[in-house]
């Protein structure tokens, strides 16, 4: 059976040292945002190869976080403990980005939205029993997972974002340099 030797498996542990780094996300995201000089918060590079994140501008990555946050992970957490095997939807970040204007968007409440939506988060998923971290469901594009796999799916989101903000960082300052 599929992700049985992971079930039997299970390892409190991880899911403790990714729910941490869930938790201390929202202060890294904002300290990466702060070294960006405001007149480079929109900044972007003339390529975007090698971006370990989706091709988002500094704002627009604060932005991206927040609304998968909510429209994204909560919705799929709450799918996945509430419903049979759901298919969870793949949301389109880009789409997104153009149609909500992240470009134009207060950092300063963007990063206060998320920190509450990341609270939010972390209470659904506060004393969640082992059988409810098993509970199964399909995600497009990611295929079957369990809800403790949707967890550290969440927290390679952050860091991929995190990674986003450093590649943005190190082109401005390769920019600057040359």
């Amino acid at each position: 059976m599929p992700g049985s030797c992971y079930r039997q498996h299970w390892n409190p542990r991880m899911l403790a040292t990714t729910l941490q780094a869930l938790a201390a996300f929202p202060s890294q995201l904002e300290a990466y945002h702060a070294s960006f000089p405001a007149e480079f918060v929109n900044w972007q590079p003339q390529s975007w190869q090698g971006i370990p994140s989706e091709a988002f501008s500094a704002l627009e990555q604060i932005c991206h976080v927040r609304d998968i946050e909510v429209e994204g992970y909560q919705s799929r957490i709450h799918r996945t403990l509430a419903e049979d095997n759901p298919l969870l939807p793949s949301l389109d970040g880009e789409s997104m980005a153009r149609e909500r204007r992240y470009s134009s968007a207060d950092a300063v409440l963007a990063l206060a939205d998320f920190r509450r939506a990341r609270q939010q988060t972390l209470a659904m998923l506060a004393d969640l029993s082992p059988a409810q971290l098993q509970r199964t469901a399909r995600f497009e594009g990611y295929g079957a997972l369990t809800l403790s796999s949707l967890v550290h799916y969440l927290c390679s989101h952050d860091q991929q974002h995190l990674a986003g903000l450093q590649w943005l960082l190190g082109k401005l300052a390769a920019r600057q340099a040359g």
